[in-house]
Order: structure tokens, then sequence, then C-alpha cells
């Protein structure tokens, strides 16, 4: 129980942080579509900024991190602090050249970069140079950011949350002062947004070393690739960085298929998954970051029936919060989409059009969160390959559906192909994870998913009528802002008030961790 009480408090702590950046993140997004629209150099930024934030989500946030936490947990058990520091130490200094090469490599040859990321550039000879241009200006956020996703990684393990998951504020709040203050004093307006870009990855990695420092890490001058450690770290690197890069292929394929459907499809499939993540990201990777630190706990002390009552409570909460966010969501995304985006150019069909890929986006929300949940299990036993595997034949899967549907539902097939890949995702890992561990409480979560259901389901019928009896696309921003709101609180009270008279045990939990703290 203690082991629970704590995984909330640290998931509540990055849940929060994840909540505020994703309102900066929205502020971001306006900011840019006002400066800038959908413009040329708007075409060039963003293909720009993909280079070094997929590296990023590759070599930094991801790989890295996911094959660290478990190998140093595993270290400070066994080994004590000292050996735990000196590893780290090590593979600082490791990143740092590695960072600096790959950093490097973008820089120089940043013409034959942009021409493999976007070939169509190369006959517009203006666009092709400013993309040119910017991705040298970011070429360094990848040598920050990586670093800062280290240090990220080592206060995460430390059962540091807070701090870390605000990072990405400043990411945001740069780049939106880049684009008043440094834009308009630009020949180039454009390039104050790349700049923004890149102080936000310094910052990022300056307001994180203190803290690091503050628990133990020191610099060294030690340069060891055949440290045990180092190696076993590269080891388990090897199949997340496989499993990452098919997840950004899978999104090129979409990308790729969505440009054969009729124009404006690339946007609503974007618009409908910004919104899916939204609760993705604020519950399911916020309670998958600090998971994976007690998981790994627990797995080097050999205590693998506590972890396996750890990971079956993470699955019944992230439900909890999920079922009922998948109701809601169907039932309220016109709503959502007219109230948030339709004004300006965003007109009523492209509405439609986003509420549809938010629908079949929605029903894949419970896999997603799923597996943001379970493939740490898999990290924490320090196995990165069965997670990369399953992840491959969810692409070919992907990509099969994909042309299966797209057909007959044309984007909303693209979406509805995602989320059935995301099932067949999160049905393997649960089985190859129940050949591992054994018993993983599938019992007790099903009689929990059959009770938030009910729930959910009750909540989805009031929301319902309230949708229909109150909400009109045609009135007032204001009311629209005011009904959508109702709708939402009204289902929250709803599905809490049944789970109260049901006893629902994560919503005890909630409870009282609500009046602890």
């Amino acid at each position: 129980m203690e082991n629970n009480k704590n995984l909330g408090k640290a998931a509540g702590a990055v849940s929060g942080m994840t909540l505020l950046s994703r309102i900066f993140g929205f502020l971001r997004d306006m900011v840019i579509a006002m400066a800038f629209g959908s413009s040329a150099s708007a075409d060039a930024f963003f293909v720009a900024f993909r280079i070094p934030n997929m590296q990023r989500r590759i070599l930094g946030e991801g790989a890295v991190n996911a094959a660290f936490i478990p190998v140093f947990t595993e270290t400070l058990t066994q080994k004590g602090e000292s050996a735990a520091w000196k590893m780290t130490a090590n593979l600082f200094n490791i990143l740092f050249i590695t960072l600096s090469l790959v950093s490097l490599f973008i820089l120089i040859f940043s013409p034959a970069v942009i021409t493999v990321f976007a070939p169509g550039f190369i006959d517009e000879p203006g666009k092709f140079e400013l993309t040119v241009k910017l991705t040298r200006w970011m070429a360094p956020y990848l040598f920050f950011i990586g670093l800062a996703a280290f240090c990220m990684g080592i206060l995460n393990t430390l059962k540091v949350f807070a701090l870390p998951a605000a990072t990405p504020i400043l990411q945001n709040v740069s780049m939106v002062l880049s684009v008043i203050i440094i834009a308009p004093f630009m020949d180039e307006p454009i390039l104050g947004l790349a700049i923004g870009v890149l102080v936000g990855g310094v910052l990022q990695l300056l307001i994180q070393l203190p803290a690091v420092f503050k628990k133990g890490f020191r610099f060294k001058k030690s340069l060891d690739f055949k440290q045990e450690e180092v190696i076993k770290i590269a080891k388990l690197m090897g199949p997340i960085i496989l499993g990452l890069a098919v997840y950004e292929i899978n999104i090129m394929i979409d990308t790729l298929l969505a440009s054969l459907l009729p124009g404006g499809s690339i946007s609503y499939l974007y618009y409908g998954n910004r919104l899916v993540q939204l609760p993705l990201g604020i519950f399911a990777v916020a309670l998958g970051v600090a998971l994976l630190p007690t998981l790994s706990g627990q797995a080097a002390r050999g205590d693998l029936k506590e972890l396996v009552q750890t990971l079956s409570f993470s699955i019944r909460l992230i439900l909890f919060i999920t079922i009922p966010a998948t109701v809601g969501l169907i039932i309220l995304r016109e709503p959502i989409v007219n109230t948030l985006w339709e004004r300006g150019e965003f007109l009523a069909s492209t509405t439609d059009g986003t509420a549809i890929a938010l629908l079949y986006y929605s029903i894949g929300l419970c896999a997603y969160s799923g597996i943001k949940i379970i493939a740490p299990a898999f990290y924490s036993l320090q196995d990165t390959k069965t997670p990369a595997k399953i992840g491959i034949y969810s692409m070919v899967l992907n990509t099969i559906l994909n042309l299966i549907l797209m057909g007959p539902l044309k984007h909303g097939g693209l979406a509805l192909a995602t989320s059935l890949a995301a099932l067949f995702n999160v049905a393997l890992l649960i089985h190859f994870l129940r050949k591992r561990l054994g018993l993983i409480g599938g019992r007790k979560i099903l009689r929990s998913t059959l009770k938030m259901s009910s729930a959910a389901i009750a909540m989805g019928v009031i929301t319902y009528f309230c949708r229909e009896s109150f909400f009109h696309a045609s009135d007032p921003f204001s009311i629209r802002l005011f009904v959508l709101t109702a709708c939402i609180s009204t289902g929250i009270l709803v599905y809490a008030l049944i789970a109260h008279l049901t006893k629902n045990e994560e919503w005890r939990f909630l409870l009282d961790m609500r009046k602890n703290k």
C-alpha cells in the first residue's frame, strides 16, 4: 500500500506539471499560428524542428532513460552509491561525445538531411535554403536536450519528479518569447523561433544540473566504453531505439497514406491525435514515468511479487481514468473540436473531419495508456527486446489495416487502424508478461474494468443528454465554452458518485491521496 501511495504522489507531481506544459504548448501553437500561419517559412520550421526533435525522442528521452534507470537502480542496490555515481559520470561523458558528434553531423550535412526528410523542398530553392539554415540553428538543441533528458532520468531514479516534469514548460515559454521579442528584429523572423528552441534546450539542462549535483553527481574524467554497466545499457538501448524508430516510421506511413486521401485529411488526423494525447500525456505518460523507477527498484531487489502487485494496481488506476475519458471524448467530440478550434480558417467541415478522427483515435485510448504502463515492467526486468518485437508486429498490422480501412472510412480508417494496432500491442504485452511473471491480477483488473465501464456508460448517457439539450454550435464562444465545461463537470460528478457508491478501490485510493495531501 505504501508503494502505491508513493507511486500516486509521484504520478500526481508529474501529471500536474505535464498539464501545465500542455497548456503552455497550446499557447505556443496559438502564437506560432498567429505569427506565421501556414506560410512557407512555417513549413520550413516544422520540417527543421522535426529532425532534432525526432533524435531527441529516440536517443534522449526514450532509449537512454529506459535503459539507464533499471541499470542505475540495480547498481545502486547491489554495488552501492559510489559505484552508481561512477557509472553515471562515465555515461554522461560518453553521451556528451556522442551527442556532440550527432549534432555536428546534422550541422555539417544539413542539406543532405533535408533532402531525405523533405524531398519536395528541392524544387523550391528558397524554402530549401531556409530549412537548411533553420536546421543548422537548431542542431545544437539535440546536444542540450539529450543531456537534459539524461538528467531527468537520474532525478526520476532518485524519486525526484516535479522538477524534470516542469522543464518542458521552459521550452514552450522560450519559444513564445522568441516569437514576441526576437523574431521581429530578424531578417527572417522564423529564425527567432529557432533561437527560442535552442535557448529552451539550454534552459532545460541548466535548471536540472543543480538538483543532480545536490543528489551526489560529480563530473569525472573517466571515459570507459568497456565498463560493465555501460555495455549493459548499450545492449538494452538497441531494441528500444528500434522500437522508437518503428513508431516514427508508423507516423510517416500514416502521413503518406493520408496524403493520398481528400485534402485536409492530414490536418484532421493531427488535430484529432492532439486531443487524445492530452489525457494520455497527463495521466498515462505521467504514471509511466513514475512507475519505471519503482518497478526497477523492486526488480533489483528480486521482489517480483511486489512488482506484480504494483503493476496490477497501476493498470487498474489508469483504466479508472481512461475508460470515462474515452466515453467523454467520443460523446463530446464535436463540441470539444468546435469550441477549441472552429474559428478563422478552421471551418465547420474541418470540425466534422477532426471529430471523426477523434472518434476512432479515442477507441484506442485505453490501449495507448496500457502500453505506457506495461512496457516499463519489461524495461525494469531489463528486457527491451520483447516490447520492440511487439512494436514491429503492431506496425505491420497497422499498415495492413490502414490499407484495408482507408478505402471505406477515409482518414477515419487510418485512425481506427492505429487504435486496433494499439489494442493488439497491449494484448501481446500482457500475454508475454504473464509468461514471464505468471498471474498479474487479471481477474481483479477485469472486475474493476466492468465496474468502471458501467459507471462510464451511465456517465455517458447523462453527458449525451447535456450535449443534445444545451450545446449549440452557433452560440457565441463564451456560451459554448460554459456549456462544454458544464457537460464535462456533470459527467465527472456522475462517474465519481457511482464510484463512491460502489466503493471502488481506485476511487478510495484517490480520495485518500487527496486527504493526505
